[in-house]
């Protein structure tokens, strides 16, 4: 059987020898695609082959794959960010809401086996639960102004108890910050009725020690004063007033203008003038 030529106005064309030759051309392209798979920086592969996922785990970069068998997940080993505002009770059964962000990375070495275990979805089974978990352990150990004056020491707990918790799914804990403790109106009132009366009463005590100092500050001022007395007492002899009767006389001449005063109630005072 011939043949078949088709003429469409133009040079004879074999349809056949053509697809006999794109077909083949198109099988490698595609195959040559699949075969072939690209990481992105910050990112692992997982290998999932025929449903199930191989332990080697793909580094950044350009890597051979089994055409149509083998299916590459790319999963993000950056550090990471998930917030929670978790309420909580205090050990004096104080409602505490917590405000907490957390940074944390999925350990490279480990992302098979959390894509298995736990899927993508991980933030929302693991981390955020665990999260909540820790603050209400460690909140239920510190009374709520224990919470404010300690902030530090609760969150070394919180993050120590949070890092073992994210570690059991290959998940690395980076660092938590507490942002804010959040009580009922109720306590708040009441922490600003204690802060008034601690002022107040500091303020009493300020006021009894000040007190205190001046009345020894006027005691010992009035001890020095008799001292004095008792001191100038003690050097008062008869030529000492003799010597101050004879100043005193000095002072009066020299205020005196030499006029006697026209009327006098009395005997006029005698003033001893030594020749």
């Amino acid at each position: 059987m011939s043949e078949k030529v088709v003429k469409m106005g133009g040079p004879n064309i074999n349809t056949g020898k053509i697809l006999k030759f794109v077909i083949p051309i198109l099988v490698l392209v595609i195959l040559a695609f699949e075969s072939f798979t690209v990481v992105n920086p910050g990112h692992r592969g997982i290998i999932v082959q025929l449903g199930a996922v191989k332990p080697t785990v793909l580094e950044e970069g350009m890597h051979f794959k089994l055409p149509f068998i083998q299916e590459v997940v790319p999963v993000e080993v950056r550090v990471q960010k998930a917030e929670s505002n978790a309420s909580a009770a205090s050990k004096d059964l104080q409602v505490v809401t917590t405000n907490m962000a957390v940074n944390f990375h999925i350990d490279p070495a480990g992302v098979n086996k959390l894509y298995q275990n736990v899927g993508m979805d991980y933030k929302t089974r693991i981390v955020d639960p665990a999260i909540g978990e820790s603050l209400k352990a460690v909140t239920a150990r510190y009374t709520a102004e224990q919470l404010i004056s300690r902030r530090s020491e609760v969150s070394q707990q919180v993050k120590e108890i949070l890092s073992k918790k994210l570690g059991t799914y290959n998940m690395v804990l980076d660092e938590i910050n507490i942002t804010e403790f959040k009580f009922s109106d109720e306590f708040n009132r009441a922490i600003e009725q204690k802060q008034i009366a601690e002022q107040q009463a500091l303020k009493s005590r300020l006021d009894l020690e000040r007190i205190k100092i001046e009345k020894e500050q006027t005691i010992t001022k009035a001890q020095a004063t008799a001292e004095a007395l008792r001191l100038q007492k003690q050097e008062v002899t008869p030529e000492l007033v003799r010597l101050r009767e004879i100043e005193a006389q000095q002072q009066a001449i020299e205020k005196w203008d030499g006029k006697l005063p026209s009327t006098t109630g009395g005997a006029i005072p005698f003033i001893n003038v030594q020749r």
